[in-house]
């Protein structure tokens, strides 16, 4: 069955997550799986999920035949839709149901999927608390928790609500925790959650998708707009998915480039998730030519053959940009990264290449470069220490001149009687120490 399934979604032979994760997913082992995105992360545990659940798989219509024995987190809504459309695929010709929940939709549809049952739950933290307190779901059978990214699963954001589930679960359960990034707090943090785990690392961690061409394009933070609907036009882009840092600046840029005359639009967390499939459907189709979105879209979210990702906004934090550039270059497609950084993200952008250990390229876009000492800066084409200290000579040149300390040394030389004429106190006059002065001035003899 896996080898079949591994062929028909295109691969000639599984990625080398799925070689190495599959196995261990069978053996029922705790695993923690870290790999480049767009490498097969989602079949790698989907599929030996589905197999092993498929002996107790039943085609009775009662919803007590078909109890939630898979679990599966992921935290955005886009990436629980992706994940579930997977396990329907990779399971169509077994009878084992499956259904997502997440929010921003009525919970009414959803109750009605549980209640017929289902064996795969894809879920977000925060509507699946929705339901537990609702007492629309249960995990008494749960024998597998699968938590997608889980870096940004284990950050301080979603740890309450993942604890308070974990705490609901059976103590008898695989663990298998898959992301594109493992921090060091975030490995050591999962490790105390898992039993035992194997580690699956098929690249160096954190590493960005080796098809994915990178460059950086220096410029005032008040020209990136401009610079942004320059690059569109001249280079003849069709499908770029833009990241901005916040929801507002997403609505605000993808207004700015309708401006412009730039098919536009924008996903983020305020928008209604009928508004984001919306969005997102006609971004594939071709139908808008930019995508402009918050990092709510930088994890899992798959589309086919997206040749542009732009960072409007460098992120702060240097995974999340690992995670971004993954939505290019991938299932063995090249790609290309663009970061637009201003002289106020130089240190965000140190992380950056300190975390994937390369130089990003910088290209200087005419017309639209910061000033001359910050691009140079920017650039890396400061001075080294022995050309920035001054030669011995110009130093000297800019000394001041003192022709006591200047004139050679003369052995035995006096002081002249002038000289001491003139710096010796002048007998004649009484010299009235400054403080009088300072008390209420000079008093007349």
């Amino acid at each position: 069955m896996l080898a079949a399934t591994v062929a028909e979604l295109g691969y000639d032979k599984p990625t080398p997550v799925q070689e190495q994760a599959i196995p261990l997913v069978l053996e029922g082992r705790d695993l923690m799986a870290g790999a480049q995105t767009g490498t097969g992360k989602t079949a790698a545990f989907a599929l030996p999920i589905l197999q092993r659940l498929a002996p107790g798989a039943s085609t009775s219509a009662s919803p007590a035949r078909h109890p939630v024995r898979a679990l599966v987190i992921t935290p955005t809504r886009e990436l629980a839709v992706q994940v579930a459309e997977s396990f329907a695929d990779y399971g169509q010709k077994l009878p084992l149901r499956s259904t997502v929940v997440y929010g921003g939709v009525d919970m009414n549809a959803q109750i009605a999927q549980l209640r017929k049952g289902v064996e795969v739950l894809v879920a977000t933290p925060g509507r699946l608390l929705d339901h537990v307190q609702n007492k629309t779901v249960m995990f008494n059978q749960v024998s597998v928790l699968v938590l997608d990214e889980a870096d940004r699963m284990l950050d301080m954001g979603f740890l309450p609500d993942i604890k308070r589930i974990i705490a609901l679960l059976p103590k008898q359960r695989q663990n298998l925790l898959f992301s594109a990034t493992f921090p060091e707090e975030i490995r050591n943090l999962a490790k105390s959650l898992l039993t035992n785990p194997a580690e699956v690392q098929v690249a160096t961690r954190n590493a960005p998708a080796e098809l994915v061409t990178h460059v950086v394009h220096p410029v005032q933070r008040e020209k990136k707009r401009e610079l942004l609907s320059y690059l569109i036009q001249t280079r003849e882009l069709h499908q770029v998915l833009v990241f901005c840092g916040t929801r507002i600046g997403a609505n605000r840029l993808a207004h700015q480039l309708r401006r412009d005359r730039i098919q536009a639009d924008a996903i983020h967390g305020d928008k209604s998730q009928a508004e984001r499939e919306a969005a997102l459907a006609e971004f594939k189709a071709g139908k808008i030519r930019v995508l402009v979105a918050t990092d709510v879209a930088s994890r899992g979210l798959d589309i086919e053959g997206l040749p542009q990702v732009i960072n409007f906004d460098v992120p702060h934090s240097p995974e999340d940009y690992v995670h971004r550039i993954g939505r290019t270059g991938r299932a063995g497609l090249t790609g290309e990264a663009i970061s637009l950084v201003s002289p106020e993200d130089a240190e965000a952008l140190a992380g950056i290449e300190r975390l994937i250990k390369r130089r990003i390229e910088r290209v200087i876009v005419a017309g639209f470069q910061p000033g001359g000492t910050t691009v140079a800066g920017m650039m890396g084409d400061r001075p080294s220490r022995r050309e920035r200290r001054p030669a011995p000579q110009a130093a000297a040149a800019k000394k001041p001149s003192d022709p006591i300390f200047s004139k050679p040394y003369e052995p035995g030389a006096t002081t002249t009687a002038s000289t001491v004429k003139q710096e010796a106190p002048q007998q004649g006059k009484r010299k009235h120490p400054q403080v009088a002065a300072l008390l209420g001035g000079l008093k007349r003899a």
